[in-house]
């Protein structure tokens, strides 16, 4: 049996111009108070789905599901949402049209106000895509939103990161027996160098050097590789690279609404916001964050002191948790 719940949404457009029925995969946690004041929305990240995220929330942390009404949506492209995996033709596996961060929260949205019932959410957050999804979140919605918190993610990709994430997907194309995403059979040697150019990043320069990944029962730099490389063969490739896709495209700005003025989107994000860049976080820039949040009205930058680079949102040290949670406590307070 499914560990989840989904929401369709017939005759969905993208922004790229493709029309299908959009099914969005999501998992509640706790119970919505009779005030309907106590939800909180998670979006995934990259290459994770609802149970990868679920280190955000648990009994004792500042969201927790004992007071707190949880949402976990899974994002467009993750294998449990619609994705070329699970898309049937015209328009799976190869074929998948490109979604953006915007085609995310819009169906995010119709999820959390017309299925569920939600009009105000206590606060969004979300850990790298996951955080591009919640400034997208505060932009469009604040007046339903009463916080955001975006943790190592950025409101528009840098051209550094585009680059980086650009050159894993190209890496993955390079197998043959990925077909132009028309493979009958796992492009795993495309999968395992995508993995190897991905793991130079994830963490910091000063994780390798201190032997970090000690903490992780790894011995060794090829123990992070291959670390780095099983959690993303648990992804379909094509997915992999629909994902990677939106993360290439992501710019909240980049609507009807805003016109691709990055700073008028950034100055709609009227609720409060805590931005919580990893101070080693190779992919996302606390520089960057400093300029986005200068355009935010009620915003605050917060880095997190971590050696642990991306992976300083990821839920693995607890001195990283601590600090994450001392901002979402202030939030949620």
């Amino acid at each position: 049996m499914a560990d989840h719940d989904s929401f369709r949404i017939a005759g969905f457009t993208t922004q790229s111009g493709v029309t299908l029925d959009v099914d969005l995969a999501y998992k509640t946690f706790g119970t919505l108070s009779a005030a309907a004041d106590n939800a909180v929305l998670i979006p995934t990240f990259y290459g994770g789905r609802h149970a990868e995220t679920e280190f955000m929330l648990a009994p004792g942390r500042a969201i927790d599901p004992a007071r707190h009404f949880v949402v976990v949506v899974n994002m467009l492209g993750n294998g449990c949402s619609t994705s070329p995996s699970n898309t049937p033709a015209p328009y799976g596996r190869g074929a998948f049209p490109l979604v953006t961060v915007y085609d995310n929260v819009c169906c995010q949205h119709e999820l959390v106000t017309e299925h569920l019932g939600i009009k105000r959410l206590r606060l969004v957050s979300g850990f790298s895509m996951g955080a591009q999804q919640t400034f997208q979140w505060g932009a469009l919605h604040s007046d339903m939103v009463d916080a955001i918190a975006p943790i190592c993610g950025a409101a528009r990709i840098a051209d550094h990161n585009h680059v980086f994430v650009d050159s894993a997907v190209e890496a993955l194309r390079l197998d043959p027996a990925f077909a132009d995403g028309w493979y009958e059979r796992a492009p795993l040697r495309g999968v395992l160098a995508f993995g190897r150019v991905y793991a130079a990043w994830l963490f910091s320069q000063d994780f390798f050097r201190e032997r970090l990944y000690e903490q992780l029962g790894l011995a060794s730099r090829e123990d992070v590789v291959r670390f780095t490389q099983n959690y993303f063969l648990a992804n379909d490739a094509n997915d992999l690279i629909a994902m990677a896709r939106t993360w290439m495209n992501a710019d909240i700005s980049a609507n009807p609404r805003f016109g691709g003025d990055l700073a008028a989107a950034l100055g709609a994000i009227r609720c409060r916001a805590i931005v919580m860049p990893g101070e080693t976080d190779l992919y996302f820039r606390v520089a960057d964050n400093a300029a986005e949040v200068a355009h935010m009205p009620d915003a605050e930058l917060r880095p997190i002191p971590s050696k642990w680079g991306h992976g300083a949102g990821f839920g693995i040290d607890p001195a990283d948790n601590a600090f994450v949670d001392a901002a979402l406590r202030e939030l949620l307070a």
